[in-house]
């Protein structure tokens, strides 16, 4: 207390401009001390705002590319999708258009092979035809 303190210690205080002063010189000090902490912690927790706010906004920007990456992946994928789907559609119609080619290969041979029993025939009638005449 304000007692128990010499006359030197307690009360107001002159500051060293002769400026009127409430604390005690010790504990002035330690306001000044912890007045100049502060004012540094203040900046410390600013710059690391900054930091942060510079990180989020490379987070950011580093999403919207894995984003437009990601879109690009999708299309091409289904562009992919599309061409298989194509050549399995275009593939069909030429395993068709060989099954109609073959059916129709095998109706030209038997017909080849149904004039080629007839042809003697006809050349005997040709023949007998000429002869008789």
């Amino acid at each position: 207390t304000a007692q128990d303190l010499p006359p030197s210690e307690e009360g107001s205080h002159l500051h060293k401009r002769s400026q009127p002063r409430v604390l005690q010189p010790d504990l002035q000090q330690e306001s000044s001390d912890l007045k100049d902490e502060c004012k540094e912690f203040v900046n410390k927790i600013s710059q690391y705002q900054k930091i942060v706010e510079g990180l989020i906004e490379v987070k950011d920007e580093m999403t919207k590319e894995v984003e437009t990456e990601k879109m690009k992946a999708i299309g091409a994928r289904n562009l992919l999708k599309t061409v298989a789907k194509k050549r399995e559609a275009q593939q069909q119609q030429l395993q068709t258009l060989i099954a109609e080619k073959k059916l129709q290969h095998e109706r030209y041979r038997i017909e080849y092979e149904a004039l080629r029993k007839v042809e003697p025939e006809q050349n005997e009638f040709i023949d007998q035809f000429v002869l008789q005449k």
